[in-house]
């Protein structure tokens, strides 16, 4: 099974960037509270700057005024009654519908993804604590890291080749498995029940609903990067759709399964 160098090309940078960006993002965690909530409020900032530039590029002005609308809208809601919040995240989501003369819709629904999924990773570390956000965090990164080495390692056919022709079946399936044994580890380590295994596969799939969601963006728009911020992996939109997804998947079944699932 030969493989040609150049599928590894971007390794280095990858791996450079991705230390980088779990070194911020374990302190932040770890901090919690003012911290934490500002470095969500500027990601999903910066998550909006990035999507209106490739939606509507050549309006820089609007670009930096629904990025900053939307940080400081997230930022805010969390310190917020829930019922208070809502109108709040939503905001962002309906001030640019009104800015924007194209690819509104699309504009109108990543928007609210974006805020709601900020606003669901806020609420995780507020009412669960470290450990449970450090779990989402890692079923996230242990799927698109084990996916990652084994689709280039196994190769196979390919999940959807006309939007994301470097996914394979063999990467997303073993993003699952290595999510399950989060989920294992987790579990045992909690006190919780094995129901969490499937919680962390779910959690896994929406992740990759998240990146497919953003390939097929970026697809559409024919753009290769939401942007280049991030040496290697492109722009942030490009690096956290996977964490968008598991997010508000999180959010929305945390609702009527109960979470954590066996306690309390």
């Amino acid at each position: 099974m030969n493989k040609s160098p150049e599928q590894w090309s971007d390794l280095t940078a990858r791996m450079a960037s991705s230390a980088a960006m779990v070194l911020i993002g374990l302190i932040g965690i770890w901090f919690g509270g003012h911290l934490f909530h500002a470095l969500v409020a500027l990601i999903c900032g910066l998550m909006v700057w990035e999507l209106v530039g490739m939606l509507r590029p050549g309006v820089r002005h609007v670009q930096l005024q629904l990025g900053v609308l939307t940080g400081l809208a997230v930022f805010f809601a969390i310190y917020l009654p829930v019922g208070f919040a809502l109108p709040l995240l939503l905001a962002p989501a309906m001030i640019g519908f009104g800015y924007l003369s194209e690819n509104r819709t699309i504009y109108m629904s990543y928007t609210v993804l974006i805020l709601l999924a900020g606003y669901g990773m806020m609420q995780v570390r507020d009412d669960m604590g470290f450990g449970w956000l450090l779990w989402l965090v890692m079923v996230v990164v242990v799927t698109d890291v084990v996916g990652y080495f084994a689709g280039r390692a196994f190769g196979g056919p390919k999940f959807w080749p006309r939007v994301s022709p470097k996914k394979t079946w063999s990467g997303t399936a073993s993003g699952w498995v290595g999510a399950a044994v989060v989920g294992l580890l987790f579990s045992i380590n909690t006190g919780v029940g094995l129901q969490l295994i499937g919680i962390s596969i779910a959690v896994s799939m929406a992740s990759q609903m998240g990146d497919i969601a953003e390939s097929g963006l970026k697809r559409t728009m024919g753009v290769k990067d939401s942007s280049d911020l991030i040496p290697g992996h492109g722009g942030l939109l490009d690096r956290f759709d996977g964490m968008l997804g598991a997010s508000l998947f999180l959010l929305i079944i945390g609702q009527f399964i109960g979470f954590p699932p066996g306690l309390g």
